[in-house]
Formats: C-alpha cells, structure tokens, sequence
C-alpha cells in the first residue's frame, strides 16, 4: 500500500491513503488511485492545543448574531470541538464510501465514485453528478448518497482547490475550469452522458455544464438558481418586486464574505488557516444564517474539520474571486431542468425570471422545509426529488 500524506508548515493536513485499483475495477484502466482518508494523531493533537488556546475577541452591545457569529455560540462550539467532537467516526462515515483521485488538468481530483445498488444496478443505471458549494465539502453528501444508489451511480467530486481536492501551489479553479474538469471526469469513467445535481457553486457549476455540453447533460436538478442577481432591473409582476427587494437587502446585508473572498482572499486566507477558532466561525455564521435549522453539530464540524486538516480554505475562496472579476460563466441553459425551491435558501427567484436563463423548466417544487445545505438539512425530501425529476424524463 502507498501511502501519500499531505503535510503544511503549519500543521499535518489529511493523509490521503491511496492504493492502486484492484484488477476487475471498474476504473483500473485508468490512472486512477482509490484512496481513504486518515489525519494523523499528530494533527488531532495540533488542533486541540490551538483550541485550547483560543483568544476571544469581545462582543458589541447588538442582538447575537446580528454583527456576525455569536460569541457564546462559538466558546460553546469551540469547547465541543476540543472536548466532545470525535473526528474518528466522522472519517469513518467518509471512508464508507468508494474514495479515488485522479490527476486531472494539473491537480489531483478527490472524489466518491458510488455504484448503484438497486434494480437498475444490473442494467444501466443513470450516472449523477453531484457538486457542492462553498462553505462545503462531501460532508453535505454523506446522508444522501444511499438515498440516491437506488437509482444511480454517484460520483461527487470534492471541489478543485477544496479540502480533499486541494494541494499547495496548484492551480487555481473558477467555476468554468472546474465544470472543464468535471466533464473530463465523467469521460475518463466512461459516462458520455451523465445527468447533474448541484447548488451553492454547483448550482453554478452545473450550469455551466449544461450550457458548454449540452450534448452530455442528460438534464440538470438544482436547489439553487444561478440567475443573474441585479435589483435594478425592472420587475413584471408583483412576485418579482418582492424578489428584487429581498435581492438589494441582501446584497447590502450579506455579501461582505463575497467582498473579502473575492478581491483579498489572501488576507483573510492567513487567519483561518491559523486559528481554527477563526475558521469555525467563518464558517459556522454561514450554516446558520443559510439554514433552516436542521444541521447537525457533528456534520458541521465534520465538514469544517476537513477544511481545517487540509488547509484548504484559502484556495476555496477562488471560485469568488475569478466570479468577480470574469463575465457570468453561462448565458443561458437549454437541457431539461428541475428544481427545489426550498423556503430557507439565500435567493429564490421567481420561475419567471428563473425562465429567461432556464429555458426549459420541467418540474418546479416548493419545498416544506430546509434552506441553502439541502441535502444536509433535508436529504430524503431532496434525494426524492431528485429521483422524481429524472424518472419523469425517462432517464
């Protein structure tokens, strides 16, 4: 077995244990290594002393959580990560699933590569592609992917530049080399065609799939619309004037992480690589302000771990800073498209506007419940609409 550990200056990153495929894999003509995740003690020691050592800051005299992650909050969340959090059965739920890396246009693309298990296992199950965002990881996929082998065989590759798929000094991604990789992955398993699931960034990613490989994209399932957000434009319907209104208020009120990530990232990449206090709460303020409150500690931390361990949080930023300063990645979208609005998520544009990028619009759900990480607040309701809308079309 060879084993590749992937170390910082700072402190010891994931250790990707990876193998050569065992002849009758199905990938083991490729120059692909399956590989499992380990941190080393060492690394969990690290951590724990620089927990223990956080400093705090003070808090303005406003309501919690109104100026950013609450204090309380964190010296509670910081206490469990130190004192309570066990990170072994978190890497044990990962390692659950089929793990590979492949070397693709310059980086080592990590991703989960799960066979169907149901009755189409034995014919021609449908390929899906799943594609998180940020703050994310394939923590967000843990509790879905056995909700969907049912039906399909599921690859969701860690984002490049994001914790599995992340080394220092590669390349740097935006959304349109990440959709260019992702359409070579699925090539390279042998899937020509493929259908595709995403939101956050994968909303955007998948996307662009469609719109650059029509041909390939079976159909696309969002939870997520990735439309043009300008509050300026002028609104056709009472619907859309409540939309652009909840657009400027949270252009004004929410998008300061965009500001940062997309013009200094950097600067902000020294902080939370350092103190993993910071890092928890970047990213914590993030999956309560997004969610519908349905996130459990254990994932959370799970996820923001692997960006910990793998010190790859300055390089997930990249996705922001390409955005702002490149033309929108796509024009419009033309494959079939399916979506689940659901009542949490940070924008939700009308199907009439949705309709002017989103040309072919199949199936439209308001969801009961869940917010922006969908299928990690609510992944049986989503893992049932994805399944809805693909069995619909035939695929």
């Amino acid at each position: 077995m060879n084993c590749r550990k992937v170390c910082t200056r700072a402190h010891a990153r994931a250790a990707l244990v990876a193998r050569q495929p065992h002849r009758g894999d199905s990938c083991a003509e490729l120059p692909i290594r399956s590989s499992h995740v380990h941190i080393p003690e060492a690394a969990l020691a690290d951590l724990r002393e620089r927990l223990a050592r956080t400093r705090f800051p003070d808090e303005p005299p406003l309501e919690p959580w109104s100026s950013g992650t609450s204090l309380a909050h964190l010296r509670e969340l910081v206490d469990y990560w130190k004192n309570g959090f066990d990170w072994r059965a978190q890497e044990a739920r990962i390692n659950r699933f089929r793990q590979f890396t492949i070397p693709l246009h310059g980086i080592d693309l990590h991703f989960i590569h799960q066979p169907a298990t149901g009755k189409d296992a034995a014919t021609n199950p449908t390929p899906l592609l799943l594609a998180h965002g940020w703050p994310g990881s394939v923590v967000e996929f843990l509790e879905i992917i056995p909700l969907l082998t049912g039906r399909f065989t599921v690859v969701a590759p860690s984002l490049p530049g994001y914790t599995l798929s992340f080394k220092p000094g590669q390349p740097r991604f935006g959304v349109e080399e990440i959709a260019d990789c992702f359409a070579e992955l699925m090539t390279r398993l042998g899937y020509e065609r493929f259908a595709v699931q995403g939101g956050d960034w994968g909303a955007f990613i998948g996307s662009r799939l469609a719109a650059q490989y029509p041909d390939r994209v079976l159909a696309l399932h969002l939870n997520l619309l990735a439309v043009r957000r300008d509050p300026k434009i002028p609104a056709g319907t009472p619907e859309e004037a409540a939309y652009l209104q909840h657009l400027a208020h949270w252009l004004k009120e929410e998008t300061g992480y965009q500001a940062i990530q997309g013009t200094k990232p950097q600067t902000l990449a020294y902080g939370l690589t350092d103190s993993p206090a910071g890092l928890a709460a970047w990213i914590a303020e993030k999956f309560r302000t997004w969610s519908d409150g349905g996130i459990r500690r254990d994932d959370m931390l799970a996820n923001i771990s692997l960006y910990w361990f793998t010190g790859a949080i300055g390089s997930s930023f990249w996705p922001y800073h390409a955005r702002l300063h490149r033309p929108w990645p796509f024009e419009t979208v033309g494959v079939p498209v399916g979506y689940a609005e659901f009542p949490k998520e940070i924008l939700r544009p009308p199907r009439s506007l949705a309709a002017k990028t989103y040309t072919d619009i199949r199936r439209w759900t308001v969801m009961q419940k869940g917010g922006h990480f969908a299928a990690l607040e609510e992944p049986r309701a989503l893992a049932g609409e994805i399944v809805e809308f693909f069995t619909s079309l035939g695929g």
